[in-house]
C-alpha cells in the first residue's frame, strides 16, 4: 500500500468529560496532522428523560442526526461506529482509508453517536457501517480508541513505525 495524506473529522455527540481522555483523545489528533487536516466536531446531545420511551429516543436521535450530517466537511467519506457494523483489522481498516482516497474523497468522517446511538438516517449516509467491537465501551473512550484507529491506520498506510 503506498501512502497517502487524508483529511480526518471525528464528529462525536456530547462532550468528553475526563481529562485523562481528552487529553488521550487531543494527542492523536495532533499526531493524525502529519497525515492531513485533523479535528472533532462535537455536536451537544439531545436531553432525555431518565426511562425515555422508543419515540422520545427515535426524535432525539434525529435531531442529532441533523447536527452531524450538517457537519460533515463536503468530499469525505462518512464512516458511522455502530454495534451492527463490520469488524475489521486495523490493517483492513488502513486498506478502506485508502479505498476512500482512490475513489477521490477528499477525508474522512467517523461519527460516534450518543449513548442511544445513531439515527437510520446517519446510518443511511454512511459508507461504511464500522464496529470497534461486539463489546460496547463509553462514547468518550470510544472517541479516544476511533483516534487512535485512525492513526494506527494512517501509520500502515505510509509505512510508519507506529503499527509495528
Amino acid at each position: 500500500m503506498s501512502g497517502f495524506n487524508f483529511n480526518v473529522t471525528i464528529i462525536a455527540v456530547g462532550k468528553i468529560k475526563e481529562d485523562y481522555l481528552r487529553s488521550a483523545c487531543s494527542e492523536y489528533i495532533k499526531r493524525l496532522g502529519a497525515y492531513g487536516k485533523a479535528n472533532v466536531i462535537e455536536i451537544s446531545e439531545s436531553r432525555l428523560p431518565d426511562n425515555p420511551g422508543a419515540a422520545q429516543c427515535a426524535a432525539a436521535l434525529e435531531t442529532e442526526a441533523k447536527g452531524i450530517l450538517s457537519a460533515v466537511p463536503k468530499g469525505n467519506a462518512v464512516i458511522a461506529l455502530c454495534i451492527e457494523g463490520k469488524c475489521m483489522t486495523s490493517e483492513e481498516f488502513s486498506r478502506k482509508l485508502a479505498d476512500f482516497s482512490a475513489q477521490g474523497k477528499s477525508g474522512v468522517s467517523v461519527i460516534i453517536g450518543s449513548s442511544f446511538g445513531l439515527s437510520k438516517s446517519v446510518k443511511s449516509a454512511a459508507d461504511l457501517r464500522l464496529s470497534m467491537s461486539p463489546m460496547t465501551f463509553p462514547h468518550q473512550l470510544a472517541r479516544v480508541m476511533a483516534a487512535e484507529q485512525l492513526y494506527r491506520a494512517m501509520s500502515i498506510a505510509n509505512n510508519g513505525k507506529y503499527h509495528k
